[in-house]
């Protein structure tokens, strides 16, 4: 055999057992007349030692070793007399007596090291190598862990896990597609799906109750550090349930994996807060909990007083940020300049300072007469040393927003975002339309599945945009990790909600046709959720990408570096597939 041990599992117990290790060089040492070599496998690191009193020719060979190697060792276990407590196997070493070279290997391009001198786009190009790493790979195994907890607990719920298919038809609504052209049906297309959502409803009407699928969905859209085209999500859908079911089942799910996983105990019922509210006072639908600075609304008190910033706004908000007062003019000028980035777009930036006797110091001094100043502070219940910031704008929404992300930019500098503080709750009554002004139409927020709140649906007719989903989402620290709905299981509602979204009845049928036709044989009052795999990974692993947790990535550009993928097709490939395409020339 290759292998008696891993390089992870040998202790002082061991001590006097003849073993034999594989696995990778991590490193060589030679003091004097001997030789350590550190051998790494996915499990540890145990160190060798080769002695040139006892065997030269032996040591000689350890000290041509190079990194990365891939080596079999036989030895015995001794104590260490110089331990490294760092390590699990740091109370031993193997003394060699037999060394075989399995596979040589070029130096590699960075080191295989927690702390690495590789960039980013060096390590994703060699992201094989990277994996060796012990930090990415943790992340692998928290994910393998996640996914097993998650089937445990939904198969102790009486959940399914099945199947549906990767080659589905192209939905118009909600992200762009991936499209896959069919040889055998010339100029027709599958798409890639964006979720099995439609498929997980015909499900229930079929009779499976509580299904779930750890599955890859696809989206063609811009990517950031928490999006990638490919993602995991944990789906899921059951029958016969209110919201509240739901809410509390996932919820259960959601303190298990934080219990096994994390060691964290969450007892109390997750915080649940209208979508109104959330925007109202964080600026955002998925809002950071783990520290204040709620919004407060300024129209009444500073509007009126000269400042023509402030009186020709359609809205004025700020944040109090506690102890902050001491932030320097430079400080303020650098967040002045953070808000006014084109990723932001705030045109400018108030603040004021609560002083050690109460009295308030603004930048718009000279428009404001103390009292007034006074109002403002007590509207923030502000105290001395406090910070006061404050934008304005003529979209109440959009300033909002600008807010919401300097909110969050003085939270980190504040260090108010701790990692290893949990803050969890649901966004809840989530509108059911939103306003396109590329469509120029109302769009479904979620999709157009989602069934309206019993109370709104009269709205359906005369205010559409008024209407309330029974939409939720799970957020952690600022994370939408999860979000679902009850779906519409009538055929008339849904015929209504087509029509609402500007489907005529004639592409609402070809469209959809097949699950309104499945409704028709009674299908029953249903609803789901989807967990982002990736994000609750990254979550609990503390990382802000979830590119580190996922085996083999795309960058930022949707690419993938180490494949180097996508890529053009030969001319044969394209002519099989009906298809007429310019391919660019390669660089």
């Amino acid at each position: 055999m290759y292998r008696t041990n891993t390089c992870g599992e040998l202790r002082l117990a061991d001590a006097g057992k003849k073993v034999t290790l594989a696995g990778w060089v991590q490193r060589v040492r030679k003091m004097g007349g001997m030789t350590f070599v550190d051998v790494r496998d996915r499990y540890g690191i145990t160190q060798v030692v080769f002695n040139n009193d006892t065997d030269a020719s032996l040591c000689e060979a350890a000290n041509h070793l190079g990194r990365e190697y891939v080596v079999q060792i036989t030895g015995t276990v001794a104590e260490r007399s110089s331990k490294n407590p760092n390590i699990p196997t740091g109370d031993i070493e193997i003394i060699a007596e037999n060394l075989n070279i399995l596979n040589k290997s070029e130096v590699p391009p960075f080191t295989i090291e927690d702390d690495t001198d590789g960039g980013d786009d060096l390590r994703m190009k060699f992201r094989y190598l990277d994996l060796r790493r012990n930090c990415v790979r943790k992340n692998l195994e928290l994910r393998h862990k996640m996914t097993m907890e998650v089937r445990r607990y939904l198969d102790g719920k009486g959940f399914l896990e099945i199947e549906t298919p990767m080659l589905v038809g192209s939905t118009p609504e909600g992200a762009r597609d991936f499209v896959v052209p069919s040889r055998m049906n010339q100029g027709q297309f599958y798409a890639l799906p964006q979720s099995p959502q439609t498929l997980k409803q015909l499900l229930m009407v079929s009779g499976m109750d509580r299904y779930f699928q750890i599955v890859k969905c696809f989206r063609d859209e811009d990517l950031r550090a928490d999006r990638q085209p490919e993602f995991t999500q944990i789906d899921c859908e059951m029958s016969y349930v209110e919201q509240d079911d739901i809410i509390n089942l996932f919820e259960g799910m959601a303190k298990h994996l934080f219990k096994e996983l994390r060691g964290v105990e969450l007892t109390e019922p997750f915080p649940r807060m209208p979508w109104a509210d959330a925007m109202k006072y964080y600026g955002s639908d998925k809002p950071d909990t783990r520290f204040g600075m709620k919004f407060v609304e300024l129209m009444d008190i500073m509007k009126g007083h000269g400042f023509g910033v402030f009186d020709n706004a359609e809205y004025i908000g700020g944040i109090c940020a506690e102890g902050a007062a001491h932030y320097t003019r430079k400080q303020l000028d650098q967040l002045t300049e953070y808000v006014k980035r084109p990723q932001i777009g705030a045109k400018g930036m108030v603040y004021a300072r609560v002083e050690a006797d109460g009295n308030v110091k603004s930048s718009v001094d000279k428009f404001y007469s103390q009292e007034v100043l006074q109002q403002m502070k007590a509207a923030f219940n502000a105290k001395p040393g406090d910070l006061i910031l404050i934008l304005s704008g003529d979209d109440a929404m959009k300033t909002r927003k600008q807010l919401s992300e300097l909110r969050l930019e003085m939270g980190r500098q504040l260090g108010l975002r701790d990692k290893n503080k949990f803050s969890c709750l649901w966004v809840v009554d989530f509108p059911m339309f939103e306003w396109s002004d590329e469509e120029q139409r109302l769009m479904a927020m979620h999709h157009p599945f989602t069934h309206p709140k019993d109370e709104d649906i009269p709205l359906l007719d005369t205010d559409p945009a008024a209407v309330r989903a029974d939409a939720y989402d799970m957020v952690i620290n600022g994370v939408e990790v999860g979000g679902g709905s009850i779906r519409i299981h009538d055929s008339q509602l849904q015929a209504k909600m087509f029509e609402i979204l500007g489907f005529t009845p004639e592409r609402a049928q070809e469209q959809f046709g097949f699950l309104m036709n499945a409704f028709k044989y009674g299908a029953p009052p249903h609803g789901g959720l989807a967990y982002g795999l990736d994000r609750w990974v990254s979550l609990f692993a503390g990382l802000d990408s979830i590119r580190d947790c996922i085996a083999f990535p795309k960058n930022n550009s949707g690419r993938d570096v180490m494949l180097d993928a996508p890529a053009p097709l030969d001319q044969k490939q394209l002519d099989e597939l009906a298809l007429s395409i310019d391919i660019p020339e390669k660089n």
